[in-house]
């Protein structure tokens, strides 16, 4: 038995406030999480052994027991006493330190494939106290909707959003989250607002838009407006010059770009899928087309190619948001 190319979508931050410091050192956040279409996969062999083995990427030097895909299979099996174990290979898309929850999301897909190819019958409510010690992003992907998310991040109100399609871009380097919720530049006190506050300033929004002329409009590239802030965006642009630098540069043209989670990726909303494809040519152009044409005109020169925000795009993708997870019927 066996479950093959089971995904694990990425997700986005569509605002981050940090509301508070607990005495236990964890910090109240409230977000708005939603899923995008790009998706790590996993596949799933079923082992009569009872052990939990892995195939695949995984960060360089991680133990299998720091895994979080190992460490969800093992909290199924003590969880439920199953005798049985699963051989897993996973293929990365998602980045990783880039704030699009790639390693949380593979967690979560374990748990809820594991729990329908081990036959444990767990709902989901059973396999949410699962998710919860394992890390702040794991619940929502098990809770499986776009969610208003309180506390540690674990309390989870379905939300309503609206259909979207991001440009996300990722810069070179990966930020460790601890690093930056640990840094003293971390505003910890930012009023909480209530959920019908997002849903409101979504709803007029939306009908901004569709009064307008529904047309392509060049100033439609620049991005949508964004609800509230990303209180962990400061401290990262501060500590990380690459990831800095192209958030400037994403500014100079004109984006209204905002990091996901802790970092390193930005995104940009548009409407549709067309409009972040025609932006995606246009940063690729600018800041991923310089070096060659430099040297090309004879006018390169290493150390301003280096200072350039030409050299700061590693990779950039068009998602289309997703309002509910992939396996949520599962």
């Amino acid at each position: 038995m066996a479950l093959y190319d089971v995904p694990a979508p990425a997700k986005l931050n569509l605002f981050l406030h940090v509301t508070g410091r607990r005495s236990d050192g964890y910090h109240e956040l409230q977000t708005v999480f939603r899923f995008i279409d790009l998706c790590d996969t996993l596949d799933f062999d079923l082992r009569r052994d009872g052990e939990i083995r892995r195939e695949g990427e995984s960060l360089p030097g991680l133990l299998p027991e720091q895994d979080l895909v190992i460490r969800a299979a093992r909290a199924l099996q003590q969880a439920t006493g199953t005798k049985l174990g699963a051989q897993v290979r996973y293929t990365k898309r998602i980045p990783s330190g880039a704030g699009l929850g790639g390693g949380s999301s593979d967690a979560a897909t374990t748990l809820i494939a594991l729990n329908r190819l081990w036959k444990t019958g767990l709902d989901r409510e059973a396999l949410l106290q699962l998710a919860r010690p394992l890390g702040a992003d794991v619940p929502v992907f098990v809770f499986g909707r776009a969610a208003f998310a309180e506390g540690t991040g674990d309390i989870l109100t379905e939300v309503a959003v609206p259909e979207r399609a991001y440009l996300i871009v990722q810069p070179e380097g990966a930020v460790p989250t601890a690093r930056v919720f640990s840094s003293p530049d971390l505003t910890r006190d930012t009023e909480p607002v209530i959920i019908s506050f997002f849903a409101d300033w979504q709803t007029n929004q939306t009908q901004e838009k569709h009064q307008g002329s529904g047309g392509l409009l060049e100033s439609e590239l620049s991005g949508n407006l964004f609800f509230g802030r990303n209180d962990l965006q400061p401290v990262v642009l501060k500590q990380y010059e690459a990831i800095r630098q192209l958030a400037e540069a994403l500014q100079k043209q004109g984006f209204h770009a905002r990091m996901t989670g802790s970092g390193s990726c930005f995104f940009v909303e548009f409407n549709t899928q067309e409009q972040a494809f025609r932006a995606q040519q246009k940063i690729s152009s600018i800041m991923l087309g310089g070096k060659s044409e430099m040297q090309a005109s004879g006018q390169y020169d290493a150390s301003a190619i280096h200072q350039s925000p030409r050299a700061v795009v590693k990779d950039s993708w068009v998602c289309s948001g997703l309002s509910d997870h992939p396996l949520r019927y599962w």
